[in-house]
C-alpha cells in the first residue's frame, strides 16, 4: 500500500509550527502563510520547534490526509539557511530529509543532455 500519492509538488514550511494544530490549522497555514492551495494534491511538510517531529498534510481527492513522524533519538536537519519561508523540495530531497541528511549540503549529479554521440 502506498502511503502518498505521487505529489505534483512538495512544499516545506520553514518556520516551526504548533503541533497541536491538525488538518484545519495546517490548511490555514498553507493558505495564509504559504499562499498555496491545500487542495492541490501537493505535500505540505511541517516541523515542530524541537525538530524531532514532522507532519505532512495532503489532499488525496476524497479528503485530507495527515501523516506524522516522531524521531526517538535524533533531530531532522531542517534547512534553516535556505532562503524563503516556503521551500520547494524534489523527491530526492524529501527522501534525504526523512533519512536525516542535510538537504542544503546534498547535491546529486547534474543531469547531462546530449544530442549526438561524438
Amino acid at each position: 500500500m502506498k502511503m502518498f500519492v505521487e505529489p505534483p509538488a512538495i512544499y516545506l514550511h520553514k518556520a516551526p509550527v504548533d503541533f497541536r494544530k491538525s488538518i484545519n490549522g495546517l490548511s490555514a497555514i498553507v493558505e495564509s502563510e504559504m499562499e498555496l492551495s491545500p487542495f492541490s494534491g501537493a505535500l505540505f511538510i511541517f516541523c515542530n520547534r524541537q525538530r524531532d517531529k514532522l507532519k505532512v498534510l495532503y489532499w488525496d481527492k476524497t479528503g485530507f490526509c495527515l501523516w506524522y513522524k516522531r524521531l526517538e533519538k535524533a533531530k531532522f536537519k531542517w534547512p534553516r539557511k535556505m532562503l524563503g519561508s516556503t521551500i520547494t523540495l524534489n523527491e530526492q530531497q524529501w527522501a534525504w530529509l526523512l533519512d536525516g541528511l542535510d538537504i542544503t549540503l546534498m547535491k546529486g549529479h547534474q543531469p547531462l543532455h546530449f544530442s549526438a554521440m561524438t
